[in-house]
C-alpha cells in the first residue's frame, strides 16, 4: 500500500521551525495505515524538513541562530537575484526529507524527537508531502 497526503503549513517569520509531528500523527490516525514507512518531503528549494528535539523550544531557537549566523541573509558575492541565496543554502544543509518508521499506526520517534518544517524564506504558505508505504489495517 502506498498513499500520498498533502499537509499545508503556514510560516509567520522569515526563518522558523514549525513542529509538524502532531499533524503527521493525526494523518496516520485518520488512515488505514498501520506498519511501514512514513516519508515526509518538502517540495520547496528554500525550506526543509528535519527531526530534532521538540521538548525544549530553545533547541529550535539555537539551530536557527547558528544557521542564520553561519549563512547570513546578505553576503557580498551572492549572485542569485531574488535575495534569498541564504535560504537555498540552508535548505541544502538541512535537507528535503525524513523517513520515519511506523508501527501500529504510530510514528516511531525517540522520546525527545519531533518532525519539523524549517522555513528559511518566509512568511509563506507551503506544502509538505507525506507518503506512507507499508501495510494497511487488516480486518
Amino acid at each position: 500500500m502506498v498513499t500520498r497526503h498533502v499537509l499545508d503549513v503556514i510560516s509567520h517569520r522569515r526563518t522558523e521551525m514549525i513542529d509538524i509531528t502532531a499533524a503527521i500523527q493525526e494523518l496516520l490516525r485518520n488512515s488505514a495505515f498501520r506498519n511501514g514507512l512514513c516519508v515526509v518531503y518538502c517540495p520547496h528549494t528554500t525550506a526543509a524538513v528535519t527531526i530534532q528535539e521538540h521538548a525544549d523550544p530553545d533547541v529550535a531557537h539555537d539551530l536557527l541562530l547558528w544557521l542564520n549566523q553561519t549563512v547570513p541573509q546578505h553576503l557580498p558575492g551572492y549572485r542569485h537575484g531574488e535575495g534569498n541565496s541564504d535560504a537555498h543554502i540552508k535548505s541544502a544543509l538541512v535537507g528535503p526529507s525524513v523517513t520515519v518508521l511506523v508501527q501500529e499506526g504510530k510514528l516511531l520517534l525517540g522520546t525527545w524527537q519531533g518532525i519539523f518544517f524549517c522555513e528559511f524564506d518566509g512568511p509563506r504558505r507551503r506544502q509538505i508531502w507525506v507518503q506512507l508505504l507499508g501495510q494497511p489495517d487488516q480486518p
